[in-house]
């Protein structure tokens, strides 16, 4: 009966939507100039907005920044700014390289959001076209074929013919940033384990940490070893994605999007 009960429990939760709860409360209230708020304004549109929806509440592939613990719990940016400064590569959040003016604009808009968002009721927003369709493919070409970046793994006539007729829009813009959170998923990464007795393991990627490494092997059986105590060598081509993250400018990322969208 208990079983039951929690299932209940857990099934209503399920089913609630996120605008129906009301938005976690700012742990430390604070005010902004009407001045910085709209320098704010127009530089989260420029640097978030594709993600996060130009007025924070949320697109596709960002949260709604109005009801963020994260954002709840800041107190004048001490732990925003430090977020945009060293980003979040894993889930597909590039860092920023922005000048203090501008964090504390940012910060002072997405407060002021925040703030709003307590007092009126409202659902997770959408991502204005115009905040993606500004970049120039001739230039996201010219960036696509550079040393080091993507056509030193992909190729326009070969595994990337056709990919704006699969993905459009947002889930495009992920594809191309993070892949591994977009369907279907990329190929696992290749693994190679070497015990201290020379035994050698080959397979896919199950899992990782900073304590176990665990693959599937051809039989697809998995095996789990303490990472101190073997040799690892792991065949990743999609971690160049993210090592790109912390570099892309905004316009680099807004024409390789621009130039990906051509590829019908």
């Amino acid at each position: 009966m208990k079983l039951i009960f929690i299932y209940l429990i857990i099934a209503a939760l399920q089913q609630q939507s996120p605008a129906s709860r009301k938005p976690p409360q700012t742990v430390t209230p604070q005010t902004y100039g009407p001045e910085l708020i709209r320098a704010g304004e127009a530089r989260f549109g420029a640097e978030c907005g594709f993600c996060h929806g130009r007025d924070t509440a949320g697109g596709e592939t960002g949260p709604d920044l109005t009801r963020s613990t994260f954002v709840a719990e800041d107190a004048r940016g001490d732990k925003i700014i430090p977020l945009l400064r060293t980003g979040r590569i894993e889930r597909g959040m590039p860092a920023f390289d922005l000048n203090a003016a501008d964090l504390e604009a940012i910060v002072a808009f997405i407060h002021d959001q925040k703030t709003k968002g307590e007092l009126v009721a409202g659902g997770r927003g959408t991502v204005d076209a115009s905040d993606l369709d500004t970049g120039d493919a001739e230039a996201g070409k010219r960036y696509f074929n550079g040393a080091g970046t993507c056509s030193s793994c992909h190729s326009p006539t070969g595994d990337l013919a056709g990919l704006a007729t699969r993905f459009r829009g947002l889930p495009l813009l992920q594809r191309f940033l993070s892949p591994t959170t977009t369907r279907p998923s990329p190929a696992p990464a290749k693994v190679t384990v070497t015990t201290s007795t020379g035994e050698v393991t080959a397979g896919s990627l199950a899992s990782r940490d900073e304590f176990r490494i665990s693959l599937r092997d051809a039989s697809g059986a998995t095996r789990t070893w303490l990472t101190k105590e073997v040799k690892i060598a792991i065949d990743d081509p999609v971690s160049v994605h993210f090592e790109l993250l912390g570099k892309y400018t905004d316009s680099d990322m807004h024409n390789v999007y621009a130039y990906l969208k051509t590829l019908l």
